[in-house]
């Protein structure tokens, strides 16, 4: 049914960042915004009204993350990534069922929820238990079936099951969209260059999203650097851009490949935490909004950060990309906050999340103020209040969430699944892998 919140705080998370004081959020029955601006200008409306006491915002946007490995969370720590991946994750990974699968997305769809995530990229294999599991709990994702070569696996196969499913269910389902399919070439490293030619022809022909990981570490592509200069100048050469591309991580990049970037507009999946972790390096975020780059926030897997917090990133980014440049007004509060918001929507080349505005699915997050952070009250500046929130606040307050109008966290606990069962369900599988 169609509802109106209203509340204090309202922050559209528009370009400017503005802030709305006593505004209102209009839910249509599709489960789409109607209206969000202050409430004295806000039109009729015949609905029941939501009387609510903090901050509302779009729900954050996860741009990056393979969310199944919360049951894989903790296991080889302190191995930088090419070791982490061959030695201890890959054959972990070998011994998953579509089930284990399904219990580490539920878990993991469930820890973002809480934080305010409403939309997660996801990589990873058995892509219809990962669906079945943002579809149960009430989330959003964006679903990329993972596309290799070798250890057992045939990229042609990988490539045909993408394309029949796309072909069968359309390119987005489940109630309010909930789900969007696309394709996941893992690497440079790992596909020949056909491979991604061909898997790129395939996205474009169905104006799919391409997920697909580009110079996370400076090991892991040394023979692709060394033939063709960079991975960004090999895509280019295979015909990789030109379509929805979303790269992951990004990390080391010369100005050929941001100019490269900015051309095609190929999103960047930025995972700060991830890839401090894992010592894979720092971004070049500054280069990349100045070249005007699409930019989203991701936590990368919850094995490699090792949480879903996106919050934690969002001051993550802001501080890496100050001490990189050493200068503390290279990225602040409201940036940090719009990275995680419209800039991922932006990234992941879609309109219809990431902002509170008319049309937009109404994925709308409540943060509560009986916190610390707020100990001064609502009746600060603008621009202290975003401090508070992204540097002080955080995930702790988060106390409702809505996806496509539906409530799917109320009082800090999703409303679609039991908490409780979903940890033991995923912790079952964890010390299955371990024995």
């Amino acid at each position: 049914m169609s509802l109106r919140l209203r509340a204090p705080i309202v922050l559209p998370c528009d370009a400017e960042c503005s802030v709305l004081r006593d505004a209102v959020v209009d839910i249509g029955a599709d489960g789409r915004i109607l209206h969000c601006g202050p409430a004295a200008d806000a039109p009729a409306f015949d609905g029941p009204v939501r009387e609510l006491t903090g901050v509302l915002l779009p729900g954050l946007i996860n741009t990056h993350a393979h969310s199944p490995m919360t049951v894989l969370r903790g296991m080889g720590d302190n191995l930088p990534l090419i070791r982490w991946l061959t030695e201890v994750i890959w054959p972990a990974e070998g011994k998953l069922t579509g089930e284990d699968v399904y219990a580490g997305m539920v878990l993991g769809s469930v820890e973002m929820l809480r934080a305010g995530v409403t939309t997660s990229a996801e990589m990873y294999f058995f892509g219809e238990d990962v669906a079945r599991a943002v579809i149960d709990t009430g989330a959003r994702g964006v679903i990329a079936s993972a596309v290799l070569d070798g250890l057992g696996m045939d990229w042609r196969r990988m490539l045909a099951d993408i394309d029949a499913w796309i072909d069968a269910d359309g390119l987005r389902f489940g109630p309010g969209e909930r789900v969007e399919l696309s394709y996941g070439p893992h690497s440079a490293y790992t596909l020949p260059p056909e491979a991604l030619t061909k898997v790129a022809e395939a996205a474009r022909q169905r104006d799919a999203l391409i997920q697909i990981h580009v110079a996370e570490s400076l090991p892991e592509d040394q023979a692709q650097r060394a033939e063709h200069g960079s991975v960004p100048a090999l895509l280019a050469k295979s015909a990789f851009f030109g379509g929805r591309v979303l790269t992951a991580h990004s990390v080391h990049l010369s100005d050929a490949d941001i100019a490269l970037y900015a051309t095609h507009q190929v999103g960047v999946a930025h995972c700060p935490g991830s890839n401090t972790k894992l010592a894979s390096g720092i971004a070049r975020l500054t280069d990349l909004r100045k070249a005007r780059v699409p930019v989203g926030l991701g936590t990368d897997g919850p094995a490699s950060n090792d949480d879903l917090d996106l919050w934690e990133d969002m001051r993550l980014a802001a501080q890496l990309a100050r001490v990189s440049t050493m200068d503390s007004t290279a990225l602040g509060a409201a940036d940090a906050l719009l990275l995680a918001t419209r800039g991922g929507a932006d990234a992941l080349h879609r309109d219809d999340i990431g902002v509170l505005e008319a049309g937009r699915w109404a994925d709308v997050v409540h943060m509560g103020v009986d916190d610390p952070a707020f100990a001064a009250g609502l009746d600060v500046p603008d621009s202290h209040l975003i401090a508070n929130l992204v540097w002080a606040a955080g995930s702790r307050t988060v106390t409702d969430v809505w996806v496509a109008g539906e409530q799917v966290v109320a009082d800090r606990e999703p409303t679609r699944v039991d908490r409780a069962e979903a940890q033991a369900m995923a912790g079952k599988v964890t010390t299955r892998l371990l024995a």
